[in-house]
């Protein structure tokens, strides 16, 4: 992973877990549903944009890398990992 996008994406995760740590409280302090529905949202919204930048570095570098090589076997080796993986994707 590129530094950058490792900088970013700690710095993205460091706030989905403050978001979590709030949702925490907020079941504790028995908010209302509905507003607790709407963070929950917003966790998997931000986890959504972290999981993108993952894959957009991945494709950019490891696939990008792999085609370049021209080893067959290690592009379809890759192909085939991001499609499992968006295909687990609950999108």
């Amino acid at each position: 992973m590129r530094k950058d996008i490792k900088a970013s994406c700690q710095k993205r995760l460091n706030r989905i877990e403050g978001q979590v740590r709030g949702l925490a409280r907020m079941v504790e302090e028995d908010r209302y549903c509905i507003d607790i529905v709407t963070q929950i949202a917003a966790v998997r919204a931000a986890l959504r944009r972290v999981e993108e930048e993952v894959l957009r570095d991945h494709v950019s570098h490891c696939v990008e890398g792999a085609i370049r090589s021209g080893d067959k076997a290690d592009q379809r080796a890759k192909i085939a990992e991001l499609m499992a993986v968006i295909g687990r994707s609950d999108r």
